[in-house]
């Protein structure tokens, strides 16, 4: 056997017990970085964009609003078939994804693909809290329409498959925010026709009075 090979075979030997001996330490680097603890944040938005699944859900023919293919600048009704609770927190919750996850095409969107809802809550007088994640203002197309129609979408499928609520604030990431996108001002209520209303009501902010109806929801957040 000539030297050269001798070397090499010396080389390799010596390598595979350093692999050995270090596979360990790797193997018990890689747990304990999966074990790293989510933040709230980043376990609160996993589950919130799961499926939500409850005893009660039956399959319906939701009405979901989403940007008209035939008249641009504009929401139309589509009818989609969901398993929608009837709690109705989670089935306000239940909608409110679906508008995020299933519109039926890219150019049909009327919320940032990337945005997520964190909270929902439901308060005693009908007044209704959703609470997003930044997204939706980082990555909303900047415009006075598009940011009307991205909360009228949200208040007409609410009020079309949702009895009882009365008005909606919006909250970014837990905050009151200032505008949605730089345009559309945040600080009032927008209303919510019922479901035995039409949904085709003026898009007018309410204006809010007495105690602020917000600051310490009540309902269950589910």
């Amino acid at each position: 056997m000539s030297k050269g090979l001798k070397t090499t075979i010396v080389i390799l030997a010596v390598m595979v017990v350093a692999g050995l001996i270090t596979l360990p330490g790797l193997r018990r680097a890689m747990q304990r970085l999966q074990s790293v603890p989510k933040t709230d944040e980043q376990a609160r938005r996993e589950v919130m964009q799961e499926p939500i699944s409850t005893p009660t859900d039956v399959q319906v023919q939701a009405q979901m609003y989403w940007l008209s293919a035939s008249s641009p600048g504009s929401l139309e009704a589509t009818a989609i078939q969901l398993p929608l609770s009837a709690d109705r927190v989670e089935r306000s919750k239940q909608l409110l994804i679906a508008l995020i996850a299933k519109a039926p095409s890219a150019e049909s969107r009327t919320l940032p693909a990337e945005a997520s809802l964190l909270a929902f809550y439901l308060q005693p007088d009908g007044t209704a809290i959703a609470d997003f994640s930044d997204e939706i203002s980082s990555t909303m197309p900047s415009g006075i329409l598009s940011e009307q129609l991205a909360v009228q979408s949200i208040t007409q499928t609410l009020g079309a498959n949702v009895s009882g609520i009365r008005q909606l604030k919006i909250l970014i990431h837990g905050q009151e925010a200032e505008t949605l996108a730089g345009h559309l001002d945040l600080y009032g209520l927008f209303p919510v026709a019922s479901v035995a209303q039409s949904t085709t009501a003026p898009f007018t902010p309410a204006t809010p009075s007495g105690p602020d109806p917000f600051a310490k929801p009540t309902a269950s957040t589910h």
